[in-house]
């Protein structure tokens, strides 16, 4: 693209500029829910949570389903 076209596309610098901030926090977002740390984590307090009697073997049961499945979607490559 040349000169011309940046000084026409030059008025929607402000969307672009938008749409790539979008991009970056999107991006930040799934690396932070799909870090297998932080899955690892919340199994623990899961557990815990379960052991204590905080909550029923079903509920134990989907959410631990959940988790599992961020961290198996974590280690797929994109």
């Amino acid at each position: 693209m040349g000169l011309l076209g940046e000084v026409l596309l030059l008025p929607l610098a402000p969307v672009r500029g938008t749409g790539w901030v979008l991009r970056q926090v999107v991006a930040e977002a799934e690396r932070q829910y799909y870090d297998p740390a932080v899955v690892q984590r919340e199994l623990a307090r899961l557990v815990a949570a379960y052991e204590n009697g905080e909550m029923d073997e079903a509920e134990f049961d989907r959410r631990e389903d959940e988790l599992l499945a961020r961290l198996e979607g974590g280690a797929r490559p994109r």
